[in-house]
């Protein structure tokens, strides 16, 4: 299984487009490319997820300490682009109510 990270960077935002599957194999990829902004003070970051085919719980888990850590740090997540599919995983799990998630892909930075 294989993941895709492309990430644009301008001050304090960062647009980061994902694509493939987000899996127990592939999940510690995504999470040590996207923590290293994490700890940045008020980081924006904003999460493409409009070519993730899967996800799993460890994909989940990833938003969640991403989330956190963020917030720690007085920044921000947005997640975009999420198929029905992963809203409902989002939905079912009550992240939705807590994360900022716009179902429309996001233009740049």
């Amino acid at each position: 299984m294989n993941v895709s990270i492309k990430m644009t960077e301008n001050d304090n935002a960062v647009h980061v487009s994902l694509s493939g599957e987000i899996d127990a194999y592939t999940a510690p990829k995504v999470r040590d490319e996207l923590m290293k902004h994490a700890n940045k003070k008020g980081m924006q970051l904003v999460v493409d997820l409009s070519e993730v085919t899967y996800m799993d719980s460890t994909g989940l888990g990833v938003f969640v300490g991403l989330f956190k850590q963020l917030r720690t740090n007085e920044g921000d997540l947005t997640l975009t682009g999420m198929s029905e599919r992963l809203q409902r995983l989002f939905d079912i799990t009550g992240l939705a109510d807590v994360m900022d998630i716009n179902t429309e892909v996001e233009g740049g930075v």
